[in-house]
Formats: C-alpha cells, sequence, structure tokens
C-alpha cells in the first residue's frame, strides 16, 4: 500500500487519536454533545493539524532542538489563531459554544505529538498525509461519539428531532465517558478478534 494511504488509514483506525491512542480527551468530552459542535471542532483540528505538520517539516532545519516545542506551540498558536477568527465569522452562534477548546487546540497534545514524533523528522508530503489523516481521525472520533450522546441523550441528530428519547445523563461528562470507553472497548474487542493480541493504549490531554 503507498505509504500516504496507509499514513491516512493509521490515522483513521489503527492509531486513531481518540479510540487508539488516547489523545485529547477532555476536549472529546466537552464539546461531543451534539454532531455540530464535534464536527466543527473537528474541522478546526484537522487544518490546525495538517498546517502545523506541514509549516514544521518545511522549517525543521531552522528550528533548534532546545526549543523545539516552544516553536512548535508558536506554529500552532498561529494557525489556531486563523480558523479561530474563521470560525467566529462564519458561525457566531456555535463558536460560542466551543470557543475555549478551539483556543485549547493550541496545548492538545494529538497535535503537539505529531509535530514531535513526525513532522520534524518527515519531508512536507508524508507530513501532510500524517496530519490530514490524524486530524480527520480525531473528527471522526468526535462525530461518532457526538452522535451517540446527541441520540441517546436528547433523542436528535444535528438538532433534529428523530426519535422521543431523553436518557439524559449521555449529555453530562458521565456520558461522555461511558461512551469513548464503550467504544475503546470495542476498537480493542475487534482488533483481539483479529490479531489475537491485546492492545495497549496511550493517553494524554
Amino acid at each position: 500500500m503507498n505509504r500516504n494511504v496507509t499514513l491516512l488509514w493509521n490515522g483513521l483506525i489503527p492509531e486513531n487519536p481518540i479510540f487508539r491512542l488516547a489523545l485529547s480527551l477532555c476536549p472529546a468530552v466537552a464539546v461531543t454533545t451534539s454532531v455540530k459542535n464535534g464536527l466543527y471542532l473537528g474541522i478546526a483540528v484537522i487544518f490546525v493539524q495538517v498546517l502545523s505538520s506541514c509549516t514544521v517539516s518545511i522549517f525543521k532545519s531552522l528550528i533548534h532542538p532546545r526549543i523545539r516545542i516552544p516553536a512548535y506551540v508558536i506554529v500552532i498558536a498561529l494557525w489556531v489563531s486563523v480558523i479561530d477568527m474563521v470560525l467566529s465569522a462564519y458561525d457566531p452562534h456555535t463558536y460560542e459554544k466551543i470557543e475555549l477548546f478551539i483556543k485549547l487546540i493550541v496545548v492538545f497534545a494529538i497535535i503537539i505529538s505529531r509535530l514531535e514524533l513526525f513532522a520534524s523528522k518527515e519531508p512536507l508530503v508524508p507530513s501532510f498525509f500524517d496530519g490530514l489523516g490524524m486530524g480527520i481521525g480525531f473528527t471522526f472520533g468526535l462525530c461518532l461519539v457526538s452522535a451517540i450522546r446527541e441520540f441517546f441523550g436528547l433523542g436528535q441528530i444535528f438538532g433534529q428531532d428523530i426519535v422521543d428519547l431523553k436518557f439524559l445523563v449521555m449529555i453530562l461528562p458521565a456520558g461522555g465517558f461511558f461512551v469513548i470507553g464503550f467504544v475503546m472497548a470495542t476498537f480493542n474487542w475487534i482488533e483481539y478478534k483479529i490479531t489475537g493480541k491485546i492492545p495497549a493504549s496511550g493517553g494524554g490531554h
């Protein structure tokens, strides 16, 4: 399989940031009370992850190892500022609900980890696909958790009534952790059935 395709696939399933690497779980719980919120944050993360990975890959030879983490944060903050202004202008109502977490993308473990582990060592094109794969994987995770929580908690999808079902605990933080844990367990069970190996997970904020 082409390496770039593999990088995309890895971010979506085998190394999914939420369900396999357990990264950025705090925002994954906080914003996934509706699919729209999860989708908007996911789009913001894709934008920042891809452009930050490309920027670091291009300028990696100019970044001194001793200041690489502050340099990464500055790069991420630059692109976060751009997407923050775009979302606030495009949909102010939804932006108000996730504004805090848009700004906190600067310190998301998923983004900093990919800059440190991949973009700082690889050429531009693989870094682009790695960032895109991780961003899409994170967005997929947010939307899946959001859909489950919004459907069972409010009986809605994208704010539209689907069924008369209101299991309100699902839209509380406890419900978010339950859904993420359930999906993680499902991923692990599927991997165990396919490979016969017990999966290991990471963790971060």
